[in-house]
This record gives structure tokens, C-alpha cells and sequence, in this order.
């Protein structure tokens, strides 16, 4: 049984140029950096900054926060090396498929549809919950959940998945389009509360900058929950649970690791990028450099606004939160608006990429083949249709808040696994053309999936418990189903590579003139 079997570029490319399963390449450089920023700039600017800050950094949640830009810039960076040497969808599945071979590429796999399918219910449904509050804050009493008995059903996620869902259906340039519209005015309400909030800043609240480290039951009482939400290294080392100090900068940036999460959402859509050589690696720097700025802003206004130690008295701390202490309730009308708006553009992104995981695996037969059809618009739309009821489902019917952690613990061993391949591709496939190269290769890539697992190692004992129930589901369907089902394994992919060959140079792909060519 050869479980490290490869796919070579040359077949992962052939499967984006033949049969009903290839899709449209309309998307430029500005929409893909509006893609990173639609997703990563959702409702956890307006709350996560402010929760590290009062669970685990103090104002050093400052720190946290470019700990994890950076780390999460850094290995985005080696997405953007594959992505214009493999424009094809599954990033970073798709990436580690041509590497170290079918049975790592498919724990990734699975891995990003955890992430991304608890990221999208998640969201979905949060985005529920703050409409309820902007609503209530307009003075509608009214309630967008329906109760029956011990069940109760929210609609609201059914209305906000159902029109992304509709729109992706039709186009994904179209959903880009709306969804460019809503994230300029996302960033537009993130500038002005920015603005307003430097007035209500006092340099005293910077004071500590870096709290002494405190038992995490001081600050966190019965919510502390003993070893299971303890970070795995602490626990695996035998340290008390604490927050605060060095260590709490550290878990903070494990915290709001979740921030910045999306942009190997963008890499996914690669194979509907023109001249994806230039544009995947423009976008994505380009968003992450916007999306890096932002996320320091709004941690300096939120923890010179209030003390930490207020923020650690709330039930849960916000922006709006900090607004409020500090004298300006008016604030909290517009955070609540933008929160809405914020986190209407991370449904679609999210859905986007969901969708295409699960193509690029059905292409390859590690799931049915049936669900990486596409229809006359160009676009998987039995797919999307399908994978929008899901979400839709689990958003309305139960509460996804608990799985929330699952989201960074899929994304980062993601991030390290592609990390690694960076090195392993340059030895193994020096040949090819290469636009973006991360620079210190082997070192810095290295270096990226040490900092990806060492923020891994800083997530709770009760997540890593999930992720491991998680990666055991995904083994019995690999060879249960995928392994004999793999169209590598059958020798089917041998034959679209003919195909391929006979109807569009390969090569091209790759070249400049893919837009000519595709035109």
C-alpha cells in the first residue's frame, strides 16, 4: 500500500484544464487582497483584541497580535510560492498532494474542511447574534429565533447563507464584486472607530504594558476550567495555569490567531485568478499588509481606552465594551453595525473556500466525483448549493460557539505542513517556474512551521482532544473509501494529462498570457 504516492504538477494541472471539472478564471490581483480582507477582518476586530487583552496579555495583547501577523504574513507567503507554480484549486491540500504525497494531502484536507466548516457555522451564526443586538440597540424588540420546546431553530443564518450561496452559484466574480462593496465599508466604519477611539486613550492604561504572570483561576474563577482549557504546553510541562507575563503574550497570539485566518481561503481560488503567477501573490500580500495595519490599530485603541482589568470584569469583553467604559455609549450603535456588515463578508469568503476543498479532493476521487461536476456558469453549483444547506444547518440549529478553537488548530497545522513542502518542492521540482519565492530557503520555512506549531502547542488540551477524534474520523473514510477511489491510485490522472495535452499547453498556465488564453 503506497500511502505517500505524489501527484506531479503536470496532473494537477491537467485537472484544471479538462472535462466539466474546470473552472473560470476571472478574478485579478485587488480581488483576491479583497478576498483576504473580507474574511480576516470580521467581527474579531471588534472582540478578540479585546479578550486577549483581559484573559492573557494585558495591553501586551499589542504583541499578540503582530506575533501572529507575522507568523501567519510568513506562511502565507509560502502559499503564495505554490499558488504560482500550481494554480489549482485546494491550496494547501492541493500543495502537499505534489510533495509528500496522497495521505498527508488528505489529512490537510480534512483538516481545512474542519476549519473552514466550523469557521463558516461559526460565523454564520454570531453574525445572527449581533444582528439581534444591532436590532435591539434600534429599539426592535424582536428576535430572530424560534423556540420549540427544549429546541430552538434560528433563521437568520438561513437568510445570510442562502444569498452568498446564490451569488457564488452564479459567479464567483459577481460574489467578489458584492463582496468588495461590503468590505470598503467595512474598512471605511473600522477607520472611523479608530479615529474616535485614539480621543478616549490614556497612556496609563499602557501601564504595565506587560503584566506579571497570576494563576488563570485569579482572573478567570470558575470559568477557568481547569486543566482542559490549560494550553497543551503548559499542561504537557506541568505548569499551573496562568495568564499574564511572557507566556500570556504567547497564548494570546494563539487567541487571536483566529483574526487573521482567510487568507489560505484566497489561495484556494487560484485557479480562478488570471495570471495567477502575478496576482495570487499580489493579493495576498496586499491584503495581509492591510489586514496586519488594522488589527494594531484597533489593539492600541482598545487597551489604551480602558484597563485590562476592567476589560477582565466584563462578561464578554469588546471593543464596544471599551467604548462604553470609557464614557461613549454612542459608540456601540455603529460597532454593532459594523460587527454585521464585518461578518457578511466572511460567510462568503468562507463558503468559497469550502467549497472549493471539497472539489479539488472529489476531483481526485479521495471524495465521490460527483460533487466536483460544474455547471454553465462556471462554477461547482451542486457543490455550493450543498455545502450552503450544511452550514446553514448547523449555524441554525445548534450552538457552534464550543468548536470555535477547532478553526486555528485545522489552519495551523495547515500552515506548517505547507511550510515544510517549500523546501521539499525546491529539491524535488527545481525546474519550475517560480514568479514568488519565500526567500532563506530551507531556513525561514522552517522557522515558519516551527512558529505554526509552537502556536499550535499553546491551544487547549480540550481542542487537541477534538482535532485528534477529528483526524481519526478522517482515516476511516481514507481507507475505507478514498484510498481505492483515488484517481492517482487508478491511473485515471495518466489520462487527463493526455487530454490536457492534446487541448491547452500546460505550460501556459502558468505564462503571463493566461488570460489570452483563456479568452
Amino acid at each position: 500500500m503506497n500511502l505517500f504516492r505524489t501527484k506531479s504538477v503536470e496532473q494537477a494541472l491537467a485537472e484544471t484544464a479538462t472535462g466539466d471539472r474546470k473552472l473560470v478564471r476571472n478574478l485579478g490581483a485587488w480581488d483576491l487582497a479583497v478576498m483576504g480582507v473580507a474574511v480576516a477582518v470580521g467581527a474579531g476586530i471588534f472582540s478578540i483584541g479585546a479578550q486577549a487583552a483581559a484573559f492573557h496579555a494585558g495591553p501586551a495583547a499589542i504583541l499578540s497580535f503582530l506575533i501572529a501577523g507575522l507568523i501567519c504574513g510568513a506562511a502565507v507567503m509560502c502559499y503564495a510560492e505554490f499558488a504560482s507554480m500550481i494554480p489549482a484549486a485546494g491550496s494547501a491540500y492541493t500543495f502537499t498532494y505534489t510533495t509528500v504525497g496522497e495521505l498527508v494531502a488528505w489529512i490537510i484536507g480534512w483538516d481545512l474542511i474542519l476549519e473552514m466548516l466550523m469557521a463558516g457555522s461559526v460565523v454564520s451564526k454570531y453574525w445572527s447574534v449581533y444582528l439581534n443586538d444591532f436590532l435591539r440597540l434600534m429599539g426592535f424588540n424582536s428576535s430572530t429565533e424560534i423556540h420549540f420546546g427544549w429546541f430552538t431553530f434560528d433563521w437568520a443564518p438561513l437568510i445570510i447563507v442562502g444569498f452568498f450561496t446564490i451569488l457564488l452559484v452564479l459567479g464567483t466574480k459577481i460574489g467578489a464584486r458584492v463582496d468588495g462593496a461590503f468590505t470598503i465599508l467595512k474598512i471605511g466604519i473600522v477607520v472611523f472607530v479608530v479615529i474616535v477611539g485614539f480621543f478616549y486613550i490614556k497612556m496609563s492604561n499602557y501601564t504595565p504594558f506587560i503584566p506579571p504572570s497570576e494563576p488563570a483561576s485569579k482572573v478567570l474563577g470558575p470559568a477557568s476550567g481547569g486543566a482542559m482549557t490549560q494550553p497543551l504546553l503548559q499542561w504537557v510541562t506541568g505548569q499551573q495555569p496562568t495568564v499574564y507575563g511572557v507566556s500570556g503574550i504567547v497564548s494570546g497570539a494563539a487567541l487571536v490567531f483566529f483574526s487573521f485566518l482567510g487568507f489560505d481561503v484566497v489561495a484556494t481560488a487560484s485557479e480562478e485568478a488570471k495570471n495567477p503567477k502575478r496576482n495570487v501573490p499580489l493579493g495576498i500580500g496586499i491584503g495581509m499588509l492591510m489586514v496586519i495595519v488594522m488589527y494594531m490599530l484597533v489593539a492600541i485603541v482598545t487597551t489604551g481606552m480602558v484597563s485590562y482589568k476592567d476589560l477582565a470584569k466584563a462578561k464578554d469583553p469588546s471593543l464596544a465594551t471599551g467604548f462604553e467604559l470609557a464614557g461613549a455609549t454612542w459608540a456601540a450603535k455603529i460597532i454593532s453595525f459594523a460587527i454585521v456588515i464585518g461578518m457578511t463578508t466572511v460567510v462568503m469568503v468562507l463558503l468559497l473556500g469550502l467549497t472549493r476543498v471539497v472539489f479539488a479532493m472529489s476531483r481526485d476521487g479521495l471524495l465521490p466525483r460527483g460533487l466536483s461536476e460544474v455547471g454553465k456558469h462556471g462554477t461547482p453549483a451542486k457543490l455550493q448549493i450543498a455545502v450552503g444547506v450544511l452550514v446553514a444547518f448547523v449555524s441554525s440549529c445548534f450552538n457552534v460557539s464550543i468548536l470555535a478553537d477547532m478553526v486555528n488548530i485545522g489552519t495551523l497545522s495547515a500552515f506548517t505542513l505547507v511550510a515544510i513542502s517549500i523546501p521539499i518542492m525546491r529539491k524535488k521540482r527545481p525546474d519550475l517556474p517560480r514568479s514568488f519565492k519565500i526567500p532563506g530557503s530551507p531556513w525561514v520555512p522552517i522557522l515558519i512551521a516551527v512558529a505554526n506549531l509552537w502556536l499550535m502547542l499553546n491551544l487547549t488540551v480540550l481542542t487537541w482532544i477534538r482535532f485528534v477524534v477529528w483526524l481519526l474520523i478522517g482515516f476511516c473514510i481514507y481507507f475505507g473509501y478514498s484510498y481505492r477511489h483515488s484517481l492517482l491510485g487508478t491511473g485515471q490522472l495518466d489520462k487527463d494529462v493526455e487530454e490536457a495535452e492534446e487541448n491547452l499547453d500546460l505550460a501556459g498556465l502558468t505564462e503571463e498570457n493566461t488570460e489570452t488564453r483563456r479568452a
